[in-house]
């Protein structure tokens, strides 16, 4: 069983930046796909951003340009770099891994961007 730890959240104002950090608890992380998710409340939880095993990466058109996700496996870390937030990206974010058939989640970190 891999655990996966989020941190990084907190309370914003519109057009600040945070990141968000999540750390996996396996020796071969390098493998892995990760993924950042969100859910609003009353909301799907939604794909923001994911990068594959070799690097390559693809976003939510509503967060092109302005997050950046990125990955260091020699320290089983993925990141979400959120600039120029807005009220919209409100929600719990949460961090998910796969490889094979196994599929983690995070227990996600709260954001929340005021106006």
């Amino acid at each position: 069983q891999v655990q996966l730890v989020e941190s990084g959240g907190g309370l914003v104002q519109a057009g600040g930046s945070l990141r968000l950090s999540c750390v996996a608890s396996t020796n071969i992380f390098s493998v892995y796909a990760m993924a950042w998710y969100r859910q609003a409340p009353g909301e799907q939880r939604e794909l923001v951003a994911h990068i594959t095993s070799g690097g390559s990466t693809n976003y939510k058109d509503s967060v092109k340009g302005r997050f950046t996700i990125s990955r260091d496996n020699a320290k089983n870390t993925v990141y979400l770099q959120m600039n120029s937030l807005k009220p919209e990206d409100t929600a719990v974010y949460y961090c998910n891994g796969r490889y094979s058939m196994n599929n983690y989640w995070g227990q996600g970190t709260q954001v929340t961007v005021s106006s």
